[in-house]
């Protein structure tokens, strides 16, 4: 990655479409956004797919956990009619499905690693190695996650891929933790109360770009960039994009 991205769509562009689907990726490109974040976990057989939460409840029409939902199961499922009637048809996708509309779109992707407890391990592997069979421009690629154990995988299996990492936190451990994943970036909760000018410069004077998640207020937006954050995550990033 050569520089951090200014702008970039939360799960696709969660405001306006279902989350971690192809119809949010697309949105987002049809917004104009040049990158997305979506987050990545196994179905119970080791499928990689999008999807956020450990069960399927909020955002399909099912009901369980995914660690345990085979791959076949959750294609019966609807993974846009919480959202709209209109994206009742929405399934949830392949991570192959998701590389493949961004790079028809021409997006940059911030691939976030979001493992069931006790799969950290296996689910950046599986990710990565299908990741690595399609996605060529490693310059608009980033790799992140809140485990360091799927950062540490991500160090291993592809040292030279970029490596954000995420935390709600703001504290000492924080660039001691994201340089011993050897990151890229740090991604932080641009919400936190302690997020300050200080503890921002605190970052960047350590050799870390910035990112904030999430924000859906341009006014907050434009705060955290002129306290030196690089780029923010948001749900509605047309809107980021139209006042910056």
């Amino acid at each position: 990655m050569k520089a951090a991205p200014q702008i970039i769509g939360h799960r696709g562009a969660k405001a306006y479409a279902p989350e971690n689907t192809l119809a949010s990726i697309h949105t987002a490109a049809d917004l104009g956004i040049e990158w997305v974040e979506v987050d990545v976990k196994l179905t119970a057989d080791n499928i990689p797919v999008l999807f956020h939460d450990e069960t399927l409840e909020r955002t399909t029409n099912g009901s369980g956990k995914m660690a345990e939902t085979s791959y076949a199961e959750l294609q019966n499922l609807s993974a846009g009619s919480w959202f709209s009637e209109s994206f009742a048809d929405e399934a949830v996708p392949t991570l192959e499905q998701a590389i493949e509309a961004c790079i028809e779109r021409g997006l940059g992707l911030n691939l976030e690693i979001k493992p069931c407890p006790g799969r950290e391990v296996e689910t950046a592997e599986v990710a990565l190695d299908t990741l690595s069979r399609y996605w060529d421009d490693h310059d608009r690629l980033l790799i992140s996650s809140f485990s360091q154990a799927s950062l540490e995988t991500a160090q291993h299996m592809v040292p030279d891929w970029s490596r954000g990492h995420l935390t709600d936190a703001i504290d000492g451990q924080t660039i001691e933790l994201a340089r011993h994943v050897g990151a890229k970036t740090i991604n932080i909760n641009g919400n936190h109360p302690d997020l300050t000018q200080d503890s921002i410069e605190t970052l960047i004077d350590a050799g870390f770009p910035v990112l904030a998640f999430t924000i859906n207020d341009p006014d907050h937006a434009r705060r955290l960039i002129a306290m030196g954050v690089d780029g923010v995550f948001s749900d509605n990033p047309d809107q980021i994009l139209l006042k910056h």
